[in-house]
């Protein structure tokens, strides 16, 4: 009998996603904490989104932090996507 270790990410009771490394684990559950940041964030802007809404851009967000990032340092989405797609 094989022994397995698994890492579960649970938010509010519910399973999200089971990993078999604790550092994928705690990346994925950083992901998470950083996405309910900006879904947060954007709940107290001028932009009318329901909570799904919120939770759903705060989430996209939070898994392309490279790109937004980028983003903000002035680089050109369209020349990311290029490079992306060549890879």
């Amino acid at each position: 009998m094989a022994v397995i270790i698994k890492y579960i990410v649970e938010r509010k009771g519910v399973e999200k996603m089971t990993f078999s490394s604790k550092k994928e684990a705690d990346a994925y559950d950083k992901m998470l904490d950083s996405a309910d940041q900006l879904a947060a964030f954007l709940a107290q802007s001028s932009v009318t989104l329901d909570e799904l809404q919120l939770e759903e851009l705060g989430l996209y967000l939070a898994s392309n932090k490279e790109v937004v990032q980028s983003l903000f340092k002035g680089n050109d989405f369209q020349a990311q996507s290029k490079e992306q797609e060549s890879e």
